[in-house]
């Protein structure tokens, strides 16, 4: 049967376990609220969600590819403390995760958009003795070039996908841009009209505050629109490692047909900072 979000969160509330517990737990218990609480009871999770409300400001982001080269996964694992995170039980959960999520139809998304079994930290919480989760993940599987890049800290990495030619090498350097410039999009034809029309504005009024004729003003607005993108377009960035050169002239005949980035807690910001 079908385990629906108003179960999960009614036994959440009821037990305190954590969200993926409840809903694996009522899968096992087949819909029954009673055996879903005597699961969680068994299972000693009691002592898991004791440590749900600390605080997971530390983890590891874990890169994975596949043989072949067209599957790459990152994935964000969340502890307590750094000295967790570079443990050797904790960084073993952390690649298995990865290595799971290439075998499943996921793209991107988070802790809810996978499979309970998955997702489940209860054995490693109990045995490293601090709350934990998994956050974040990205998935991408093509026909073209994947190239992965991980920060030596392990907290930020990045995936990208060329197609039309490159190599892994010209993959895992613009991954490697990715993840130090951080761009909002590949091209600008993927900025929303919306923030567009806004910016466009903004540059116009600010010339014509400064007493620009409005022939001369239009040309500002096109030099600062140009700026604008060579800021937040991934294709209009100057190179990190020749910044004489745009990332398009490093391409060459390449074409990125998709990025993803994670850097830890970055999704916890983000999702606090939408709260407020």
């Amino acid at each position: 049967m079908g385990i629906t979000a108003s179960q999960v969160k009614e036994l959440r509330e009821k037990t305190g376990a954590g969200m993926m517990d409840c809903k694996k737990a009522l899968v096992e218990s087949g819909g029954d609220e009673e055996k879903a609480v005597m699961y969680l009871r068994e299972k000693g999770l009691s002592k898991a969600a004791k440590k749900a409300g600390r605080a997971t400001s530390e983890g590891l982001v874990t890169p994975y590819i596949s043989e072949d080269g067209k599957t790459a996964v990152i994935s964000e694992l969340l502890c307590e403390t750094d000295f967790v995170a570079k443990g050797e039980d904790f960084q073993a959960f952390a690649a298995a995760l990865s290595e799971k999520i290439a075998g499943l139809d996921v793209t991107n998304g988070a802790a809810a958009d996978l499979p309970a079994e998955v997702a489940d930290v209860t054995d490693l919480i109990a045995k490293l003795g601090e709350n934990m989760g998994v956050g974040r993940f990205a998935k991408v599987s093509t026909d073209g070039v994947l190239g992965i890049y991980v920060h030596t800290n392990k907290k930020l990495a990045s995936i990208v996908e060329l197609t039309g030619g490159g190599d892994e090498a010209l993959a895992k350097d613009i991954a490697m841009h990715v993840a130090a410039m951080n761009p909002t999009c590949i091209t600008s034809d993927e900025l929303p009209q919306d923030v567009l029309e806004k910016e466009k504005a903004l540059y116009l009024k600010q010339a014509m505050d400064e007493g620009k004729p409005e022939n001369i003003a239009e040309k500002i607005v096109t030099g600062r629109l140009n700026k604008f993108y060579s800021e937040v377009c991934l294709v209009n960035q100057a190179f990190i490692k020749e910044d004489k050169k745009s990332v398009k002239d490093v391409l060459g005949g390449a074409t990125v047909a998709s990025i993803a980035r994670l850097a830890l807690g970055e999704g916890a910001k983000k999702d606090a900072e939408a709260e407020d």
